[in-house]
């Protein structure tokens, strides 16, 4: 969630079997419920077609219940979030909201340590070694 200051906690859930729910999923079946097509939903939120197409199939066979259905060769309006897929964003949104409130002091006092002047040394994977520095020469 998004705070004045401009920190962010991120939410993901991760089940014991590798499946993952977070933010972009659930940020698409958003965009879909509004958008009403895939593709319109995929360029909404800067997200490739083939990339969509790949979550929404996932998601698909995450969970026991449907998504979304489809309506194939209707224009405007041929995908629908179903009732499970509009369940499982509003527990995702209630999760993030009892994460950020039970967290706020904690971020914020994090937030209130953070150094004025930093600047990223690299963006490595963690466990992945530190590049080297260029020497000044």
């Amino acid at each position: 969630m998004t705070k004045k200051d401009g920190t962010r906690l991120f939410l993901r859930v991760d089940f014991p079997d590798g499946r993952r729910l977070g933010p972009g999923k659930i940020m698409l079946l958003e965009a879909i419920r509004e958008q009403r097509s895939i593709l319109a939903a995929a360029k909404s939120i800067g997200m490739s077609y083939r990339r969509a197409w790949l979550l929404v199939d996932e998601l698909d066979r995450m969970f026991e219940q449907k998504v979304i259905v489809t309506h194939p060769g209707r224009r405007g309006a041929g995908t629908e979030v179903t009732a499970f897929g509009e369940r499982i964003i509003a527990l995702y949104r209630a999760m993030e909201r009892q994460a950020a409130k039970a967290t706020q002091a904690a971020v914020g006092e994090l937030t209130q340590s953070l150094a004025a002047e930093f600047l990223p040394q690299s963006r490595a994977e963690p466990g992945e070694p530190e590049a080297p520095a260029a020497k000044a020469g």
